[in-house]
């Protein structure tokens, strides 16, 4: 195995996260690793991370600091906030954060950071699946030279596409986020509008993913749907966050985007009715209960974080 010269702190070892971690640890580099979850944080070591007592701790030691963390607050609070993660990061370190955050965020911190410490945004996409199979594609925005710097290491985990400067990554990332909760309601409606005039679910799906009518929800989230588990490891929750972060970018424009607030107020509703915790695709389940269907499907619908 090749041995990387450049030692990489990673913090936030979830359902993204940890996957991620263990990929830059088979690619052959030194990940120090460090999570609130002491059993998120033994996997990663039983993967071959090497661990730390802090947060803190794991950016003194980085070259490359990455975070993947749920929410914007989350990574206030570790990098800016009382940890103040940030000042712990070495000169000559890029801090690299993975989460999907508020650019005014993103670009305040890197304000606040030590000198000679260069921060890049990197979203990512492709659910968990993604991460498990090193199939993401990562939205990088930054300082070209930091960010010339850190695509070898971001190669290990998908695709990655520059973006343009510190914030762009977070722009990209919410606009794809955009068209897929959109994507994610369209079908819920799609499916009942074909079932209650008498079209069986096999048959819609196929002529669906062979049409005009096809997009990334069709191929990989309707399985879910079919199933009856509406993918739990992407909380609706998630979703009120990102929706949020999108309504927040809307006000550059002059226009209000119509389809995406009809789109928040469904998933406000399917929150409302099923809870925040609940899988995202029950925006697509409240039209199925409320019109008395059933979208479920037999098949061999494995999880797609499980395959």
């Amino acid at each position: 195995m090749i041995r990387h010269k450049e030692v990489i702190g990673f913090v936030g070892l979830g359902n993204m996260g940890g996957p991620m971690c263990n990929h830059l640890v088979e690619a052959g580099y030194s990940v120090y690793v460090y999570d609130i979850d002491p059993d998120a944080q033994a996997a990663a070591v039983l993967a071959g991370a090497l661990a730390c007592d802090s947060a803190s701790a794991c950016a003194s030691v980085a070259d490359l600091f990455l975070t993947s963390l749920p929410r914007p607050d989350h990574v206030e609070e570790v990098m800016g906030g009382q940890l103040c993660v940030l000042q712990s990061l070495l000169a000559g370190c890029i801090w690299v954060d993975l989460t999907t955050n508020r650019v005014e965020l993103v670009r305040r911190l890197a304000d606040e950071a030590p000198v000679d410490v260069q921060v890049i945004d990197s979203p990512v996409t492709g659910a968990v699946d993604g991460a498990r199979n090193a199939s993401l594609t990562l939205f990088v925005g930054g300082d070209s030279e930091a960010v010339n710097r850190v695509v070898p290491v971001l190669d290990n985990l998908g695709l990655v596409i520059p973006t343009g400067g510190l914030g762009s990554g977070n722009v990209v990332k919410l606009v794809t986020n955009q068209l897929w909760f959109i994507h994610a309601a369209a079908l819920g409606e799609g499916l009942a509008l074909g079932l209650a005039n008498g079209v069986a679910i096999e048959t819609l799906w196929r002529a669906i993913k062979e049409s005009v009518g096809d997009s990334f929800v069709a191929h990989h989230d309707a399985p879910s749907i079919f199933a009856g588990h509406y993918d739990p490891s992407f909380s609706l929750d998630l979703c009120l966050k990102d929706l949020d972060l999108i309504d927040g970018l809307s006000a550059s424009l002059t226009s209000p985007l119509v389809l995406t607030s009809a789109t928040k107020k469904l998933f406000d509703k399917a929150a409302e009715h099923y809870g925040r915790a609940a899988g995202e695709l029950h925006v697509a389940k409240q039209i199925e209960d409320a019109n008395n269907l059933s979208f479920r499907m037999d098949g061999d619908w494995t999880p797609p974080w499980e395959g």
